[in-house]
């Protein structure tokens, strides 16, 4: 036997002596002691009354189809919130019992958890931890100890505004497609949100990056300076329940699934110390909340799937536990999709959206603390700033208000919006500090047909026509639209209470199909992505304007994407 294994061996069996661990025999016979389980405990973050912890159990038993991990505090430690695990706790004593998802512990796997805790005095490392009753080595000699100042990689202090001095995530994926099209080397490096639009996706679906492969290339992105990550959260159960082709994969009563297998193991992989140094953004469930508001009971608008969700309160449930549980992460900044001025910004819809917002962030052990601000024109086309006409404007003895394209709004572009949307908000109760993030992907609405000045003084229906950017046929039209152009690039602090410009829809990535394709993914065919069909009364009973030939949702498109260049504002160089 050589010197190595044997000190190797005498090691183990002290270890093993000093902690009363039991002994598996030695798969390579030696019949030799082994510890059957090891803990390593790691204090991530720490401040004079808090803490966040990081557990990682392995397995050197047999496989678990189930496991229990226990320790005991010395002092008046606190677990106040957790993740990838069920925490309890009586007196000093704590439990960490899996979750349906993470239940399966081979021999020799690992599996890893956090909290958060609350702590006066000491907060030292339990001195013993049992996985199933048994007791395990405990690993906590290294860098992360209570005592050892946070790692120059640890997690960031929190920021008002996370785009502030920072570059943000390239999407390899959409780079590589933009960079594929004649032209589009131009705009490739341009930052886009990364859409987790299936429990799939966590992990990868159809060859694609997974959400840790996405954080591992941010890493290597941001160097030594900050750098913020993008995230689309996207997988209500009765997701969209006014547009098909973006139904998701949950049914309407499958808020449980929602918790456990989507935002739960979202939670665990953003809660990994390892990504703790990046600015997460997520942007939680685009076209949702507003639904309830404007296409549900006696509207003409409504639908009988928007009518469901409204009755069981999984949009309020789901939106609420996404942003309790992520909002956990100390390096996450949750904003709340807002929908857009063409949706909500009529007097009937505009208050009672922020109230349901704020009964939304409260849902579900969920605070408004938990929302960093809000996000506007996710997927959707409207201008950001209408120059040749305002909502104050008299034309022919009519107000703006009257014409056809406005039709009674109190806004015409997407900036006065969300500003006037975000003090909305504050009355309603959200923190004064919330700030707004404006989708411009896709609402620069350039080329030979923008205008350069007002439109004729006939009528306000030719003034506001003849002067506007926004060159849809209708404000409610939202697939696909012919004519659209990129938008302002992302930015930080572009306007007073705006966040950022972002790009949080890539550009070139379908909204849904031109025609029914039967798919894996769940998604539907909604005739509003169909350049022939003639509309329905959210969209004022107009033509669709939507581009032939598309595929499903969230695919390449690479004629509405060379479109997007065409008639981009500002122009390509």
């Amino acid at each position: 036997m050589s010197r190595t294994r044997t000190a190797l061996l005498a090691a183990m069996a002290l270890v093993a002596g000093a902690t009363g661990t039991a002994f598996a025999v030695d798969p390579g016979g030696a019949g030799v002691a082994a510890v059957p389980c090891t803990v390593d405990y790691k204090i991530q973050n720490q401040w004079s009354t808090g803490f966040t912890a990081a557990v990682t159990v392995t397995n050197n038993s047999a496989a678990k189809s189930s496991w229990s991990l226990k320790w005991s505090y010395a002092g008046n430690q606190k677990v106040t919130s957790g993740w990838n695990a069920k925490l309890s706790q009586s007196g000093a004593a704590v439990t960490a019992a899996n979750e349906s998802y993470n239940a399966q512990l081979a021999t020799g796997g690992s599996v890893s958890f956090g909290f958060q805790g609350s702590y006066s005095g000491s907060n030292a490392i339990p001195a013993t931890f049992t996985l199933d009753g048994v007791t395990c080595n405990v690993d906590s000699g290294g860098p992360g100890g209570p005592t050892d100042p946070p790692d120059p990689g640890g997690p960031a202090n929190r920021v008002n505004n996370p785009y502030d001095g920072a570059k943000v995530y390239v999407n390899p994926e959409w780079s590589a497609n933009a960079a594929a099209e004649p032209g589009g080397s131009r705009i490739a490096n341009q930052p886009t949100g990364v859409w987790l639009d299936r429990i799939a996706a966590i992990n990868g679906a159809g060859g694609k990056m997974g959400l840790r492969a996405h954080l591992d290339e941010a890493l290597r992105q941001k160097g030594s300076g900050e750098l913020v990550v993008q995230l689309v959260i996207y997988n209500l159960p009765g997701r969209d329940c006014a547009a098909l082709a973006s139904n998701g994969e949950l049914k309407a009563g499958e808020i449980d699934r929602y918790r456990t297998e989507y935002i739960d193991p979202i939670k665990a992989i953003l809660a990994d110390s390892k990504y703790s140094s990046l600015r997460i953004v997520t942007t939680v469930e685009i076209d949702s909340l507003p639904n309830l508001v404007t296409n549900t009971g006696s509207r003409p608008t409504a639908t009988p799937q928007c009518d469901v969700m409204k009755a069981n309160g999984n949009y309020v449930k789901g939106v609420g536990y996404a942003l309790n549980k992520l909002g956990d992460v100390p390096n996450v900044y949750n904003y709340v999709d807002a929908g857009h001025h063409g949706w909500i910004g009529w007097d009937d819809n505009f208050a009672p959206s922020a109230t349901l917002f704020k009964e939304a962030a409260s849902a579900e052990g969920a605070t408004v603390n938990d929302v960093h601000g809000f996000i506007t024109n996710t997927a959707n086309y409207s201008a950001l700033k209408e120059d040749n006409f305002s909502i104050s404007d008299n034309v022919a003895g009519k107000s703006v208000r009257e014409s056809k394209w406005v039709d009674w709004n109190r806004y015409v572009d997407e900036l006065s919006f969300a500003q006037a949307f975000r003090n909305q908000l504050v009355s309603a109760g959200f923190p004064s500090g919330i700030g707004m993030l404006i989708d411009t992907s896709r609402n620069g609405w350039g080329g030979t047909d923008r205008p350069t000045g007002p439109g004729a003084q006939t009528t306000v229906d030719t003034y506001v026509d003849g002067g506007r950017y926004d060159r849809r046929i209708n404000p409610g039209n939202w697939c696909n639209q012919s004519g659209a152009g990129l938008g302002e690039r992302p930015q930080a602090g572009p306007a007073a209470g705006i966040d950022a410009y972002v790009w949080m829809k890539p550009p070139g990535e379908s909204d849904g199909a031109s025609k029914e394709i039967p798919n894996p993914e769940g998604k539907g065919f909604d005739r509003m992505c169909d350049p022939t069909y003639e509309g329905n009364p959210r969209n004022g009973n107009n033509p669709s304007g939507a581009l032939p030939d598309a595929p499903l949702s969230g695919h390449w498109f690479s004629a509405q994407f060379r479109q997007l260049m065409q008639n981009a504002y500002p122009p390509l160089s």
